[in-house]
């Protein structure tokens, strides 16, 4: 259960420890790019973004896509006091985050990771919430940190730190450094990055695969260590964003209401492949895009308790009629 008090993150540290624009130096590993590339302003992404959405991957406009969820709710609504937009399952509309039911049918799954989310999908048909590293309170990991509504992004010349709400859970990535080889398996993996022009690429490998509740979504999708995540960051205004926008509004779940749509700043919009042939038979692509967030994130503290703070209530729990002590 997550119980919540709000926590300043001043972005003036962010800001003071942010990269400011200025030419690139060349990487000695060739991993800057072009000539045009090393000498592009390096672009501020340093603050709180925003992506309130469940499940959490907006769908391409064409080819393969992430996974998504055959139980759906009939419209759009913000979440109610329980925690949840109170809605019966629909087979149309946005997805269901009270059934997470995976579509196992997706030919982007091997059969024996169809049968794994088929499995999970089943589980939640029958009213039973299966444990996911969220409800169960471990570290999300690469990718399920998308999960994370809250980023802050802090820029310095050699790396990236990347601090996400909830548990405060933190990705580093080495700029233009090669990975290990081989890499040590880690939680988030091996993360190494670079500036393409106004883009920050980062690249993933080594997500440790020896842990408890090692999927990529809330819908089970399992992965290998042959996993392997590119993301591709990039400032963009409303008219670049706006189709990305529509089809997270019919996908997900806006639990905090429409936040995007009016907005008419800068948005972050992560372009993310993944690819994983232990899984997969096809890389595939989705977006995020984050408008900017608070000047804070709250702090979050996941602890196993009886509480079902949505319900106000304690969980029913077995109970012994006598104690055992």
């Amino acid at each position: 259960m997550c119980m919540r008090r709000d926590f300043l993150l001043f972005l003036a540290v962010a800001t003071a420890a942010a990269m400011p624009a200025m030419a690139q130096t060349p990487s000695a590993a060739g991993l800057a790019g072009s000539e045009a590339h090393r000498a592009a302003p390096i672009p501020d992404f340093s603050r709180v973004w925003n992506h309130p959405a469940f499940p959490w991957f907006e769908p391409p406009v064409s080819g393969p896509g992430p996974i998504t969820n055959l139980s759906r709710w009939p419209e759009q609504r913000p979440q109610t006091e329980g925690g949840s937009a109170a809605l019966p399952a629909s087979k149309v509309g946005v997805s269901n985050y009270d059934q997470l039911v995976g579509d196992y049918k997706s030919p982007i799954l091997q059969p024996w990771a169809a049968a794994v989310v088929k499995k999970f999908g089943e589980i939640s048909l029958a009213g039973i919430t299966f444990p996911n590293p969220s409800n169960q309170c471990w570290p999300f990991g690469m990718p399920f940190i998308y999960k994370q509504a809250l980023m802050l992004m802090i820029q310095q010349p050699d790396k990236i730190t990347m601090l996400y709400s909830g548990g405060y859970e933190a990705r580093r990535v080495r700029l233009n450094q090669p990975h290990p080889s081989p890499a040590t398996p880690s939680w988030y993996g091996d993360s190494v990055g670079r500036y393409e022009g106004d883009t920050l690429v980062i690249d993933t490998v080594g997500v440790k695969t020896d842990r408890p509740y090692a999927m990529i979504d809330l819908f089970g999708t399992p992965f290998t260590d042959k996993l392997h995540i590119v993301e591709r960051y990039r400032l963009r205004d409303y008219d670049d964003v706006k189709d990305a926008l529509d089809r997270n509004k019919k996908e997900n779940w806006l639990f905090n209401g429409d936040v995007f749509s009016q907005h008419r700043g800068k948005f972050l919009q992560l372009h993310v492949t993944i690819e994983d042939e232990g899984v997969f038979t096809t890389p595939w692509t989705a977006t995020l895009t984050y408008v900017p967030g608070p000047d804070h994130i709250p702090e979050g503290v996941c602890a196993e308790n009886r509480r079902e703070y949505y319900n106000n209530k304690d969980s029913d729990v077995p109970k012994a009629e006598k104690p055992d002590f």
